[in-house]
């Protein structure tokens, strides 16, 4: 009989969020493979064992995937890094400051009532309100630099949060913005252009949180993939799917299912 090579096996070592697309990004060790996450399609990976993705080498004609099989997960030590940016509050953190490029300071409402402040490069605002997941957003400074809008954002930080953990994201996907809220949040800035966002969801109840990639693709908000699967609707943070081998075929474990599949 011909012997027939075993295929490689495939991993999940990365997502693209909504405002980038929204997809996963697959390794079999040689090519790197965008599966796009359109709603209607379908995912039909079984998770196998979990192990560090690695890291993604972009600056290669190809974007390159450099495997790595320590335990820890997503990532291990030698495959973790911090964007230090997130952490400064306008002294700047890095040997020498670099970020001179127009920055603009945004307010986003997550639903019903979680409003964040924010900044980014002004050419990215709604770009990252969208990779966020927010549901309303509004451009509320524009500055020179990043360090002048970090310093504005910790005086706004003493009373908006700055960070929204994704449970709290995870948590309120049905729900919608408490528009008397938002407005009397936006009544303390000078608002210079507004955001509104339709992830196109059309939940009508709360998603059952899991870890699945089985289903058909609902939508993706921020880094939430909600699919369809077995007549129950979940919502999976894409990051916890990194890291994890996979083959072709739907997941063979039992999952949470929701009331309403039982109707």
């Amino acid at each position: 009989m011909p012997n027939h090579p075993l295929p490689r096996p495939v991993q999940l070592v990365g997502y693209e969020p909504s405002g980038r697309g929204a997809a996963l990004l697959c390794s079999d060790g040689d090519t790197l493979e965008r599966r796009r996450l359109e709603p209607g399609g379908t995912l039909s990976y079984s998770l196998e064992g979990r192990h560090c993705a690695g890291t993604i080498d972009w600056s290669a004609d190809e974007p390159e995937h450099v495997a790595c099989d320590r335990p820890s997960t997503p990532y291990c030590e030698y495959h973790t890094s911090t964007w230090i940016c997130a952490r400064c509050t306008g002294t700047c953190l890095k040997d020498e400051m670099d970020c001179y490029e127009e920055h603009a300071v945004y307010v986003a409402a997550f639903a019903p009532d979680t409003f964040k402040v924010g900044v980014t490069k002004s050419r990215r605002l709604e770009t990252r309100l969208r990779e966020q997941g927010a549901d309303r957003g509004a451009h509320i400074h524009t500055v020179s630099n990043g360090r002048i809008a970090r310093e504005i954002e910790a005086e706004i930080a003493e009373w908006l949060v700055d960070r929204v953990r994704t449970p709290t994201k995870l948590g309120s996907l049905a729900s919608s913005v408490d528009c008397e809220a938002w407005e009397e949040v936006l009544a303390e800035f000078d608002v210079q252009q507004r955001f509104a966002f339709d992830y196109d969801l059309g939940l009508e109840s709360q998603p059952v949180p899991e870890t699945i990639a089985s289903g058909t693709v609902v939508g993706v908000k921020g880094r939430l993939l909600v699919l369809e699967n077995g007549g129950t609707t979940y919502a999976v943070d894409m990051r916890d799917l990194v890291g994890y081998d996979v083959t072709e075929g739907t997941t063979s474990r039992d999952l949470q299912s929701s009331l309403g599949s039982f109707g």
